[in-house]
């Protein structure tokens, strides 16, 4: 049985070795090309795997540290798997002001993980913003990019049972 779970597990990062390396083939090796391949891996995958941050270290020939250093710069992209659900809460000044604290405490409690993970099953992550360009409309959260407006923790709580 173990030997099973091996061979899938081999047949899977097989898999998106190959992926990756077919993304790699439609640009040149010129490091300009790190942020738009970074962003079609983001795309593809909702996350930077391991595997692709090696790949690219090799076929652009730009240090790990440095494709790392690129990847936690920008929030466009995330080293960890987001839920089919990604839920952003603004905890800009506007949204704090008016009680997007709430929303996000409301949202933890509910989900039982904290900010930055997603749930066992995967259905939901969480993660904070700074600003999502709303103010007018404060306190914002989103649910895979549609903004959620003038919220409430009830209202939190109507689309979670909507997505549950």
């Amino acid at each position: 049985m173990m030997g099973e779970e091996k061979q899938t597990c081999n047949c899977m990062e097989m898999k998106l070795e190959k992926e990756i390396q077919e993304i790699l083939n439609q640009y040149t090796t010129v490091k300009d090309n790190l942020i738009p391949i970074l962003n079609e891996i983001q795309v593809k995958y909702g996350y930077i795997p391991l595997i692709a941050q090696t790949k690219i270290s090799e076929y652009l020939s730009i240090p790990m540290a440095e494709i790392y250093g690129v990847i936690t710069f920008y929030s466009r992209f995330t080293l960890k798997p987001k839920g089919k659900y990604a839920i952003s809460v603004c905890l800009g000044t506007a949204c704090f002001v008016k009680g997007s604290e709430k929303i996000m405490e409301r949202l933890k409690q509910r989900l039982q993980i904290k900010e930055g993970e997603t749930t066992k099953d995967g259905k939901f992550s969480i993660d904070a913003t700074r600003c999502v360009g709303a103010c007018g409309i404060a306190p914002v959260f989103t649910v895979n990019g549609e903004v959620y407006g003038r919220a409430t923790v009830k209202k939190l709580d109507e689309v979670l049972d909507k997505l549950e």
